[in-house]
């Protein structure tokens, strides 16, 4: 390799470093702006971490923006459109409007009404005004980042947002009726009532012993493991703490484990793991343990 090579490659991984403890910073600001797109904190870090990989790869074929941040966010805003435009396409809606421009009324008033504002709600906004309203009165951006991010103009931008306004104002007043309780597998659930019990009682080689030989293991923000004896080790890292308690519960409508404190086991959660089955042997375990920056407008219930 020659001289010239050598810098190039010694600077690029250093550009790659810059960007990773740049996208430590971002990661839980990222999340909040996507799951807020899709209505789902999970399907929100799956964006992230698409984002993340996109940058990671533009980074290394040489394109290294002047600010990361509204680059990321870009990324991030382009990957949650295609998840929107593919959701749409399976269940043949969600459409965009046209924009116009509106001046601001009470922007105070609506921080707030779109910071306490449900998942569920903000998907009731066209993508094009849930942008800009998340960016603007959730994330705190001014209209020139947002400009930036969205590579659009001040009033497309006010008109999607003033727009985006008006409708959850109109949401915020309505009544609010608790969302219906989904139809749980029973089985399904009997199974992962097993695996909470087996864990609070430390039974870590009877959990073990349900691994399906070829499993997944996610630590969401940490890393990634294949294979049965290399996923074994995961529960050694629960052996040795004792700040955990867990509950079953349901999260975005499907069967989970909740988190929480063994000071207060009825307490709210910290963080929760998915559980993903096959033939009766454990072939996926989704554990945010290292994102607990998905709790922001997470929607839940314990099943007791």
């Amino acid at each position: 390799m020659t001289g010239s090579q050598d810098q190039s490659v010694a600077g690029t991984e250093t550009r790659l470093r810059a960007f990773e403890r740049d996208a430590a910073l971002l990661r839980a600001k990222l999340h909040r702006y996507a799951s807020r797109m899709v209505g789902s904190v999970i399907d929100g870090e799956d964006i992230v971490q698409e984002a993340l990989a996109k940058g990671f790869v533009a980074i290394r074929n040489g394109d290294m923006p002047d600010k990361t941040e509204p680059w990321l966010f870009r990324i991030a805003h382009n990957a949650a459109l295609d998840f929107l435009r593919k959701r749409a396409r399976s269940r043949g809606r969600e459409s965009e409007v046209e924009l116009d421009t509106i001046a601001d009324e009470n922007p105070a008033l609506d921080a707030r009404i779109a910071a306490e504002a449900s998942l569920a709600e903000l998907m009731q906004l066209p993508p094009a005004q849930r942008c800009a309203v998340v960016l603007k009165d959730v994330l705190g951006h001014s209209l020139e980042e947002i400009g930036e991010i969205l590579e659009t103009s001040d009033t497309a931008i006010k008109g999607a947002l003033q727009r985006g306004r008006d409708s959850l104002r109109k949401l915020s007043a309505a009544p609010r009726t608790p969302s219906p309780r989904p139809a749980l597998n029973r089985e399904e659930m009997r199974r992962l009532g097993d695996y909470v019990a087996a864990f609070n009682a430390r039974d870590f080689d009877g959990l073990r012993g349900l691994l399906a030989s070829d499993v997944k293991l996610e630590l969401v923000n940490r890393l990634r493991a294949d294979g049965k004896e290399y996923v074994g080790n995961y529960f050694g890292r629960y052996a040795d703490e004792t700040h955990w308690h867990f509950t079953t519960g349901i999260v975005e409508g499907r069967p989970a484990i909740l988190v929480t404190s063994p000071a207060r086991p009825d307490g709210p959660p910290r963080y929760f793991i998915l559980i993903h089955w096959e033939d009766g042997r454990i072939a996926g375990i989704r554990d945010f343990l290292f994102a607990d920056y998905v709790m922001d407008g997470l929607d839940y219930s314990d099943v007791k």
